[in-house]
């Protein structure tokens, strides 16, 4: 029976360093699960897109990219799964469930261009 008890003070023991260990470190689950719902609003570009982006000389600015986000958005709440976003800068061609720019083309390459395997387009 006594080693018992001392299982259990052994368990409660454990419990209080882990949880020592925890606030140590600063970051419990609920604050890493914080911390990735905040970011999941924000529009990435895969490193594709990213090259792209800098070869054919696209301005990124934060209006701009703020209005990239707007039309993801309406595009997530039409249901859209890829879309293209047209602009006066370029095309940009978007996984919407993962908030991913997956390429991009300037004006000029646009033309005479295909858009294949998108089910939504929105323009800017």
């Amino acid at each position: 029976m006594i080693e018992k008890i001392n299982q259990y003070e052994d368990v409660r023991q454990l419990k209080l360093r882990s949880s020592a260990a925890m606030s140590e470190c600063g970051s419990s689950f609920s604050d890493m699960l914080h911390d990735r719902i905040q970011k999941s609003g924000e529009l990435h570009f895969s490193r594709h897109a990213a090259e792209r982006v800098n070869e054919r000389g696209i301005e990124m600015s934060d209006a701009f990219l703020n209005d990239l986000k707007s039309a993801v958005e309406k595009a997530r709440v039409k249901g859209a799964k890829d879309v293209v976003i047209i602009s006066e800068r370029g095309a940009f061609i978007v996984n919407v469930p993962n908030n991913t720019v997956v390429t991009t083309m300037s004006g000029n390459e646009m033309k005479d261009n295909i858009f294949t395997k998108i089910d939504s387009a929105v323009l800017l």
